[in-house]
């Protein structure tokens, strides 16, 4: 027979033993479960510790998984969305536990200076989001090797460097520039010991600016300056080549010292200050288009690439204004006066015309 003293200290010992595998879990723990049935809405888990089983919804999967993929009896790490109280379980999650994955995996990206991949997903205001690891991230245009959003870079992958990895303020901050930096260090002296002046080779367009373009030569970016775009004057690099796109250029220097290479377009075609010598002589009057009017004369082209100058007071024998005389685009008779395409200087006059016609 059973004393009142026995069934109490037996009812104690099964108190502290249903205690002992018990456990509070709180929201954002990384709890242990097994699967253990599937329903239409999604999983009922058995969780170590726990005093009823939690429940995992269909729409708490993580993107790597479909309904259908977990199998009964699998063991997984899951997190808890929500505690388990008196009238309900746990709400579990897999899509927050990836999400708390990735945010570690790029906190230590950050940590250790890593290289991750990242795919661009559209271009907004200021720069692009990108994708990495079911996560949204943002490349600032200041971070971007090409220095200006695009739209030839939606759906590409890139790599890239962590700068900020903030999950609690759901912020993660990229750096395509810092990712392209180190790459080049690895292997610029590689690959300038390829190549040599004078050499003709394929570049992409990888960033404009008003002074001209960087073009990506194997791995490395080679300038292009605006003086050697076109023979022809131009506005601005864009208004002859576009981002993205592939060229072919000529070497015109490699310095091995400071690691730069320089780059022409306009020498992949023949000089046209040759290709004028023995067209025009001194004394002819010939038909030109304005280029360009400034306060000392105007810039005219006479020849696909060749501009010559005429004078403020070359225009005529009075005091003019050039603005007041000419505008971009004007066509205009005039009669060269000097006429040396050897040091690429030709200078005309409108002066002199009226004055042998006087």
């Amino acid at each position: 027979m059973t004393t009142t003293l026995e069934k109490t200290n037996l009812d104690e010992f099964e108190r502290l033993l249903e205690e002992s595998f018990s456990k509070t879990y709180s929201v954002a723990d990384i709890v242990e479960g097994t699967i253990v049935k599937k329903d239409s809405d999604g999983y009922l888990v058995s969780v170590r510790g726990a005093k009823t089983e939690a429940f995992l919804p269909n729409k708490e999967l993580s993107s790597a998984e479909t309904e259908g993929d977990l199998q009964i009896g699998e063991e997984r790490e899951f997190y808890v969305l929500k505690e388990e109280n008196d009238d309900d379980g746990m709400l579990l999650s897999l899509k927050r536990l990836a999400f708390a994955q990735a945010w570690a995996q790029l906190n230590d990206a950050k940590i250790q200076g890593d290289t991750i991949l990242a795919k661009v997903v559209s271009v907004v205001k200021g720069g692009v989001l990108v994708d990495v690891a079911d996560l949204k991230g943002f490349i600032p245009s200041s971070q971007l090797r090409t220095g200006t959003p695009f739209d030839g870079l939606v759906n590409t992958k890139i790599e890239v460097k962590v700068l900020e990895a903030d999950p609690k303020k759901n912020k993660l901050i990229l750096s395509q520039r810092l990712a392209v930096a180190e790459q080049r260090d690895q292997v610029v002296d590689n690959i300038l010991s390829t190549l040599e002046e004078g050499m003709v080779v394929k570049g992409e367009v990888v960033r404009i600016a008003d002074f001209g373009a960087f073009i990506d030569i194997n791995g490395i970016d080679g300038l292009l300056p605006i003086s050697e775009i076109s023979w022809q004057r131009i506005k601005h690099p864009s208004d002859v080549i576009s981002l993205g796109e592939t060229i072919e250029v000529k070497i015109i220097k490699i310095d091995n010292e400071l690691k730069r290479i320089s780059l022409s377009l306009k020498r992949m075609g023949e000089d046209p200050w040759q290709q004028i010598e023995g067209q025009f002589e001194e004394g002819q009057i010939i038909t030109g288009t304005v280029n360009k009017v400034t306060g000392f004369g105007a810039f005219i082209n006479i020849f696909p690439g060749v501009e010559a100058l005429l004078p403020v007071s070359e225009m005529s024998s009075e005091n003019v204004n050039p603005f007041n005389e000419f505008k971009v685009g004007d066509s205009v008779e005039v009669l060269i006066k000097k006429f040396t395409p050897q040091e690429h200087r030709i200078a005309l006059s409108i002066k002199d015309i009226n004055k042998d016609a006087e």
